[in-house]
């Protein structure tokens, strides 16, 4: 079974429609509702036949999407924790936004404050009050999604531990794994603590429950599979342990952390980047679990279409026909008639936008 996914960045929305993500975007939920629904619209009347949605990369899922759906807190996940810990938030109206660099560089680890603490901060105070006031809204316009969810469907988001440490800490923390593992592993396990907490926070604010834990680790590219396994997969064993299935999101080539993805404890599925072999994946991990796939960036911005429909008939034929979506995040520049000529080597019937 073959998926095709399709979602599309700010910079190609700004590009398309005269559409600002400012501050208000992101603080105030009506507002990012109004945007959010004037985008999915724009997109269902121009490009219905990519069926592609409007979110961040790898989180909304088409499927789950409700016009009517609003994002609190709607903000990438390590940000929210950088924020917490003192960092700025740093819109940019035509991209995604960011915060100030490195806001934790040079604390040790007992200076860390508790997960428990964090709960307390006013903006974690400030979503609350916002999804409770449109949940207990009596029109029923419009329906809250908490943050560190993206649509309704139960999946929760967060950072890993490594990538959630090279956002706050800076790039050290890949030192600190080598020469001072003792410094690093309390890092990696304080961040699991903080993202986990905050999950479950807010799954129970909305009373709901969590499906699924979408894990962007996006840095474990970055190391070896002897660093992989000893640092990284005991977070995410604790978080398929204690929340729900893992779903792990590596952006680049990850085929030399494979054999340790096998350890990680309720690996529900794979979200890997366009370099990584299906094949192994399939030969180490099995045929049932369910792997997402991104094409490759240079293949999607070529002139020709040759490299990325070879790229796909790969795929596909390495896939032995285990559920399998592809899945673009259309950035400025793509072609999309790529992604028409895609779909079609690939044979889709439907595109989710997982």
């Amino acid at each position: 079974m073959v998926d095709i996914a399709g979602t599309v960045s700010k910079g190609w929305m700004a590009d398309a429609i005269e559409v600002a993500f400012d501050r208000d975007y992101y603080f105030d939920p009506r507002q990012r509702q109004a945007i959010d629904s004037r985008c999915n619209a724009y997109l269902s009347e121009h490009l219905a036949d990519l069926n592609l949605l409007f979110t961040e990369s790898n989180l909304g899922q088409r499927r789950h999407y409700e016009p009517k759906q609003v994002l609190v807190g709607g903000i990438q996940p390590n940000m929210i924790i950088g924020m917490l810990l003192g960092a700025d938030f740093v819109p940019n109206v035509r991209m995604d936004a960011d915060i100030s660099p490195i806001p934790l560089a040079g604390i040790e680890p007992k200076e860390l404050p508790p997960p428990e603490l964090l709960l307390e901060h006013e903006l974690i105070h400030m979503f609350e009050d916002q999804f409770r006031a449109i949940d207990a809204d009596s029109s029923g316009d419009l329906t809250p999604i908490p943050p560190f969810f993206w649509d309704g469907s139960g999946r929760a988001a967060i950072h890993g531990a490594l990538t959630t440490a090279q956002k706050l800490f800076g790039d050290s923390i890949f030192l600190d794994l080598m020469t001072s593992p003792r410094r690093g592993a309390a890092i990696l396990d304080w961040s699991t603590d903080v993202s986990m907490a905050l999950v479950d926070h807010f799954a129970g604010t909305a009373g709901r429950d969590i499906a699924e834990v979408h894990v962007g680790e996006c840095s474990a590219c970055m190391v070896n599979a002897e660093l992989f396994d000893r640092f990284v997969v005991p977070t995410l064993s604790r978080i398929g342990r204690e929340l729900g299935p893992v779903r792990l999101h590596s952006c680049g080539t990850s085929d030399h952390l494979l054999k340790t993805c096998q350890r990680i404890e309720n690996l529900g599925s794979l979200d890997v980047g366009g370099g990584t072999s299906v094949a192994a994946i399939r030969e180490l991990l099995g045929r049932d679990l369910p792997i997402d796939i991104a094409p490759l960036v240079d293949d999607l911005l070529k002139p020709a279409v040759d490299s990325l429909l070879a790229w796909t008939e790969n795929v596909l034929k390495h896939n032995a026909d285990g559920p399998l979506t592809i899945g673009c995040h259309v950035e400025t520049g793509y072609n999309l008639g790529h992604l028409r000529a895609m779909r079609e080597r690939a044979g889709a019937t439907r595109g989710d936008s997982r």
